[in-house]
Parts: C-alpha cells; sequence; structure tokens
C-alpha cells in the first residue's frame, strides 16, 4: 500500500472525532502491534540493503506524522470537553462555604510547653528519660527500698518481675541526671513525662497521667530558694495576684518536705466548692533532697544541696481552665475537646 494513502486515510477516520474511545482505536488501527503502519516494518525484511534505507526513511517519516495527527486531535478534544465542563459547571461563589471541623491544639500540652518555656529561661534544662525503667532508679535509689510502705501507694505496674516496671513518677530522671553529674556538677532540670499508676479511671484519676518535675542541686540551697521558685511559677500560670504558702508534709526523697498551694484563684480566697471553701488549692508537692538521696547519687550533702518539686500537669490544666474531668485531655470526642478551641481562644 502507497504510504501516502494511508496518510490521508488517516486524516480521514480523525475528520469528525469528537471522544476519546473513538481516537484510541483510531491509534490502535494504524499504530498498535498489528496496525497498518506497524506491520509496514516487518515487510522490509523482503527488501535489498538499498531498499530497507529508502523505506525506512519514509516509513518512520509517516509513523511520526501520524503520531503528530493523532496527539494534536487529543488535546483538541480534551480541550472541548474542558471548555464544555467549565460552562455546564458554573460555581456560585456568594453560596456560603461548608463549616469543616478542625482540631486545635491541646491545653494539657500547651501548658507544659508553657512551663518549659519559663524554667528555661531561668536556666534549667528539658530531660528526659525511659518510660520503662529500673527498680532502682524509680524507688531504691530514692530513699525507697522493697517494703517501704509508700510503695504502695503508688501501686506500680510491673513488666518483669520485680526490678522492671512502667515508671510511677519522673523522679528516676533526677536520678540519672545526678548521676550524670558524677557529684561534681550543678543540675538545674525539669523532666516533664508519662507515669503510670494502677487506678481506676474517672473524672480525676488516671492509670496514666503527666508529671512535671524539676530538680536543682547546687551550694547552699535552702527551702527560700524553692519557695520563690514555686512562686515564679504560680504567678506565671495564675497571674500577679496569685498567693501560695507552704505545708508540712513527707516524702522519702526530701527532708523537709513540703506540699505548695496557692490561693484559689475562682473565688479570690474567699471559700468556694473548687477550693473546698479553704481558699486554698494543693498543686504541688516538693521539699529539700534528701541527704541520703545526693550520697546515692555521688553528692556529698555537706557540701552539695538541692531542692525537687512535681506538678501534676492535668492537675493544673483543670485549675487553670476550669475543666473538671480530665478524661477530656485524651478523648477523641469532638464534643468534648472542643474545650480546648473556647480556653485556646482565652
Amino acid at each position: 500500500m502507497n504510504l501516502e494513502n494511508i496518510l490521508k486515510e488517516l486524516k480521514d477516520d480523525l475528520n469528525g472525532v469528537s471522544d476519546e474511545h473513538t481516537l484510541s482505536d483510531i491509534k490502535t488501527k494504524y499504530l498498535g502491534k498489528k496496525g497498518q503502519i506497524t506491520a509496514l516494518y516487518a515487510k522490509m525484511k523482503e527488501l535489498n540493503s538499498d531498499e530497507k534505507k529508502s523505506f525506512g526513511a519514509e516509513l518512520n517519516s509517516l509513523k511520526d506524522e501520524a503520531t503528530k495527527l493523532i496527539d494534536s486531535k487529543k488535546k483538541e478534544i480534551e480541550n472541548e470537553l474542558l471548555n464544555e465542563k467549565l460552562q455546564n459547571e458554573s460555581i456560585d461563589i456568594s453560596l456560603q462555604a461548608t463549616e469543616i471541623k478542625v482540631g486545635a491544639p491541646s491545653i494539657l500540652e500547651k501548658l507544659i510547653e508553657d512551663i518549659e518555656g519559663l524554667l528555661i529561661s531561668m536556666g534549667y534544662d528539658v530531660v528526659d528519660g525511659p518510660e520503662i525503667e529500673l527498680d532502682k532508679y524509680n524507688f531504691e535509689m530514692l530513699n525507697l527500698p522493697k517494703g517501704h510502705p509508700a510503695r504502695d501507694a503508688q501501686d506500680t505496674f510491673y513488666v518483669k518481675g520485680d526490678e522492671l516496671l512502667l515508671r510511677s513518677q519522673t523522679s528516676p530522671v533526677q536520678i540519672r541526671s545526678m548521676l550524670a553529674g558524677k557529684g561534681e556538677k550543678p543540675i538545674r532540670m525539669i523532666c516533664p513525662g508519662k507515669t503510670y499508676r494502677r487506678d481506676d479511671d474517672d473524672a480525676t484519676h488516671s492509670h496514666q497521667f503527666m508529671q512535671i518535675e524539676g530538680l536543682l542541686v547546687d551550694k547552699n540551697i535552702s527551702l527560700s530558694d524553692l519557695k520563690g521558685t514555686f512562686d515564679v511559677i504560680a504567678k506565671y500560670l495564675f497571674g500577679d495576684d496569685c498567693e501560695t504558702r507552704f505545708r508540712p508534709s513527707y516524702y522519702p526523697f526530701t527532708e523537709p518536705s513540703v506540699e505548695m498551694d496557692i490561693s484559689c484563684h475562682h473565688c479570690k480566697g474567699k471559700g468556694c466548692n473548687i477550693c473546698k471553701n479553704t481558699g486554698w488549692i494543693t498543686v504541688s508537692g516538693g521539699g529539700m533532697v534528701h541527704p541520703k538521696v545526693l550520697e546515692n547519687c555521688g553528692y556529698d550533702p555537706k557540701v552539695w544541696s538541692g531542692f525537687a518539686f512535681g506538678f501534676g500537669a492535668e492537675r493544673l490544666a483543670m485549675i487553670k481552665y476550669g475543666i473538671d474531668d480530665l478524661r477530656v485531655f485524651y478523648t477523641n470526642d469532638l464534643r468534648e475537646s472542643r474545650v480546648f478551641d473556647r480556653k485556646e481562644a482565652n
């Protein structure tokens, strides 16, 4: 068949084509594995070397021209379909947009970041540690030997025997920090993180909760330094009019030990259901690092002293933002978690 006739036939077939399906059939007819143009390549083996050279050049030219014609028709069809779609699918820009519910930063996460930022500005380092911990660091080096009654209050999740556990407090990070100091370096650190204790989950309790603990070890540190640090944190979180006080308490790893209260920011100290009509809310515990704990970590208590304190992050957030159920910190229910939107806006 004459090559010019094939090209003329292709142009006739393309004339009037208006859909991609028909165009695909035409492409197969000429350029497919069994197409007219493809089949001509098989006949080249019947030609001598001079004829092959001439015929091959003409055949390649035909194939290129056929490809250009088909591609051009394809673009023409696509443009026609697009123009038709634009005409038939006009958008009324005056219509109200669909409201899409989006998430918001967790109030709990924001509060932890705020406290980190404050204490970093005071020279503290933010330190992390393992959540699966050794009994040695979680209890024994904190002056809680096996059989100590204070262990029962923490009701620990043990992972392997009685030596490996889910940490019941972030205090092991303090131990690791002091051990890293080798009894020679001052320490100023905080360790926010998850802790785990056997407990029934309800509005005020959880088997998993966030602690923010702090430790300062140096020379000539006193309880008044802890009081000053606590004052700064309390006023930062609850306002300049927030008052603080210490009450005697007991913790095996601090001596003396104190509980730290803030004046109720809801009733301004007059008494309400939030502060149980006392005008005060307990938010933290702490005290001077016990001499035995310092010794366990290589620090001479005759030379070094320090204070430690700890907050429950959920409790702080509940007091600060008026949240009455800590389960909202962990739920994915938008009806509950939208409280974060309101608090963030405030």
